[in-house]
């Protein structure tokens, strides 16, 4: 093992996923040295292992589907997808699981990359192993961020591990479909990958141990995924748990509380993620290893004046683009400190504040139908002690929505704050409402005013009509 001299940085950013580039862009962007270290591929979980490729995969399922329910187009596409084709254009959305345009980014904005795996080695202070065992020492002039995300957490079966079971990385990764795929999990990797493989040919049974699918939005947007499944042929099993799974032959066989045994060729479990730093040194700074890390609204570690944890890390919200916004705010921030700024601008939805962690964190589920939301559920908003109404709206009633496709099935509701009439929370669940969850953003983050949307006209025939609808029945109600 060889060992270079300590090097100095302003900024050293563990990770170079999409949050640990935007940490490092924002810093550089401000004129600090910067560090970046990857001990896999530049772009991290979400561009080779999540959202790219599992969008990728999804895209010709959602397309195939709208194609269906149009007369004129149905006829045309009643065959099943070319499994080979879609797999080979998710493959080209990974770059074959290459990083050299990453790599090159970052070039482009002057950060430094260092391969290997990096670990906390006391305050200011990152060790990297390099990949053939050669040891760098960066230190840190202002800031350390670690941005090493969540890895899929498995549950506790006996030889669980001898059953090669499958992950997030090997549903959204596989090169071939499986003929039978049991997927573990009501959420959104589990509602996801059983939709896209579904879909490419695969028989698949889903496993739910609660009531319902997407438990963390509205209970209808759950119910409509769930009977859309059903219908495209996946068997669905709410209440049902997991006792054992071992694989015999080649064939994975699953035991369930009830007794029933189900074999398959292979199983997935989505059931939660878990924070990577196990093994980032965070015992050398009197933190628990393996621990996801508490922060205050510029990503600072609580009790640090130097470390920061952004993404998945400090769990306020694990998705991608939430990640990347906390990055925009933290860069600004450690910047802000960098150049001696006294006060920073912490008020909520200030430049230094990731206030939408906590009151406007939107997501997409592209599911058939597809789910989104944004701010607070109904039973989140009573919980926290608002006078609310729900105000709800079918889908199927808007002009738009019914020229979208015949059959049309869906559901809006937005949560008003009743006494500041403002919007707490939107949840639109049909096919491509995807497109229409960052109006909603808009509205809940901005805190417009139930009377300035008034204002707000949607044009006709869209599926955004659904505003003026919701609008109407909160008048009429």
């Amino acid at each position: 093992m060889t060992e270079s001299e300590s090097i100095a940085y302003d900024v050293v950013v563990l990770g170079a996923g999409p949050v640990g580039e935007n940490v490092a862009d924002r810093t550089r962007a401000a004129g600090l040295s910067t560090a970046i270290v990857e001990s896999e591929l530049v772009g991290g979980e979400c561009s080779y292992w999540a959202c790219m490729p599992s969008k990728a995969l999804l895209r010709p399922v959602l397309a195939h589907a709208d194609a269906r329910r149009l007369p004129g187009l149905s006829r045309a596409v009643r065959g099943p997808l070319d499994a080979a084709a879609v797999l080979a254009r998710r493959n080209d959305y990974t770059a074959h699981w290459k990083d050299d345009g990453q790599v090159q980014w970052l070039d482009g904005i002057g950060a430094d990359l260092y391969r290997g795996h990096g670990r906390l080695a006391g305050p200011r202070t990152v060790a990297v192993t390099g990949p053939d065992g050669e040891r760098h020492v960066l230190t840190a002039r202002h800031a350390v961020a670690v941005c090493t995300g969540t890895r899929a957490a498995l549950p506790d079966l006996p030889g669980l591990a001898d059953v090669r079971p499958w992950t997030s990385r090997e549903a959204t990764a596989a090169q071939e479909v499986p003929g039978r795929l049991v997927v573990v999990g009501g959420g959104v990797v589990a509602t996801e990958m059983a939709t896209a493989w579904q879909a490419l040919g695969s028989q698949v049974t889903m496993l739910v141990r609660g009531k319902g699918l997407l438990n963390r939005m509205e209970p209808f947007a759950g119910e409509l995924v769930a009977e859309a499944l059903t219908e495209a042929g996946a068997d669905v099993r709410t209440g049902t748990s997991v006792e054992s799974v071992t694989r015999e032959n080649g064939t994975v066989v699953v035991v369930t509380g009830t007794g029933d045994r189900i074999e398959a060729d292979e199983i997935l479990f989505a059931t939660g993620r878990a924070p990577r730093t196990d093994d980032i040194g965070l015992d050398t700074v009197g933190l628990e290893p393996g621990s996801w890390l508490e922060v205050d609204d510029s990503l600072r570690v609580t009790g640090s004046k130097w470390l920061y944890a952004v993404g998945d890390a400090n769990r306020r919200a694990l998705l991608t683009h939430q990640g990347k916004y906390q990055a925009r705010i933290a860069g600004a921030a450690i910047a802000a400190r960098a150049s001696g700024v006294p006060i920073l601008e912490s008020d909520p939805w200030g430049a230094h504040a990731a206030t939408a962690d906590h009151d406007a964190v939107p997501q997409v589920v592209f599911t058939d139908p597809e789910a989104a939301s944004v701010g607070l559920s109904l039973a989140e908003a009573e919980q926290a002690g608002h006078r609310v109404r729900a105000v709800d709206y079918d889908l199927a009633s808007v002009s738009g929505a019914s020229l979208y496709g015949d059959g049309y099935r869906g559901r809006a509701r937005m949560v008003v704050d009743m006494e500041r009439e403002i919007l707490l929370g939107v949840t639109f669940v049909g096919p491509g409402v995807g497109e229409l969850i960052h109006s909603a953003t808009i509205a809940v983050a901005g805190q417009v005013p139930i009377s300035r949307l008034w204002h707000a006209v949607p044009s006709y025939p869209t599926i955004s009509e659904v505003w003026l609808r919701l609008l109407e029945a909160y008048r009429d109600n």
